[in-house]
């Protein structure tokens, strides 16, 4: 179990990793109170600056940009979910203390309860609370493996529910499999199908919108990559 629990965590941990860089993929519904054209404009630049950096101190400031923007278009639900987003990656990246983490995570929560509010897409929503949860395993992995195991299996498996042609929650699932040691029934070989179909997924995924989420191709194609060497494809 302590094995379970800490690949657990060091999946969460390295999905984090690679999601940090994903190239911008910017959009919106209508409901900015801006003009159309200003706010994509500055949205798709904070979109940028979010998936450039791995620095917890410049993901936080990207979050309270994002908060910012949020009273500019209060309808949106988008400059919520990305102040999330910021949130849970600063978490991952972040030296800090258990506590100061999980103060930041309930911050994420928050703004993720508003996008909820705001009818933001509940399938991007609860891809990233599974994320959440994962952040929340990582603080303190021999404590809270059961029951954050758990939510994010849920989590996901909602999602992928709600809209099965959303690659996310995908990539968090396989993600899961490939670090959990193959005596639980994970491991490369376990996972393989599930990155594949998550390859699938992005294949065929068109955003809602140029803000809409799109993040974790890039990463989805590193783990891919892993597979050519014989040593992953045999675990």
């Amino acid at each position: 179990m302590k094995t379970l629990v800490l690949t657990l965590a060091f999946a969460a941990a390295s999905l984090a990793a690679s999601v940090q860089a994903q190239p911008a993929a910017p959009a919106t519904n209508a409901a900015a109170a801006a003009p159309a054209d200003a706010y994509t404009t500055m949205m798709t630049a904070t979109i940028t600056e979010l998936m450039s950096t791995g620095d917890p101190v410049v993901l936080k400031a990207v979050a309270a940009k994002l908060e910012r923007a949020a009273t500019v278009a209060p309808a949106d639900w988008l400059p919520r979910y990305y102040q999330a987003y910021a949130l849970v990656i600063s978490v991952f990246q972040s030296k800090e203390d258990g506590d100061a983490k999980d103060k930041t995570l309930d911050q994420a929560e928050a703004a993720l309860a508003k996008a909820r509010q705001l009818h933001g897409d509940e399938s991007e929503l609860l891809a990233l609370q599974a994320y959440a949860h994962q952040a929340r395993l990582g603080i303190s992995p021999m404590m809270r493996s059961q029951k954050y195991s758990e939510l994010v299996g849920e989590a996901v498996a909602k999602a992928q529910a709600l809209n099965p042609a959303n690659p996310r929650p995908y990539l968090i699932e396989a993600n899961n499999v490939f670090f959990t040691p193959k005596m639980f029934g994970g491991g490369a070989v376990a996972a393989k199908p599930l990155f594949e179909k998550a390859q699938d997924k992005f294949a065929a995924f068109v955003p809602a919108g140029p803000l809409a989420p799109n993040w974790g191709q890039r990463q989805l194609q590193g783990r891919l990559k892993q597979y050519e060497t014989p040593a992953t494809a045999a675990k």
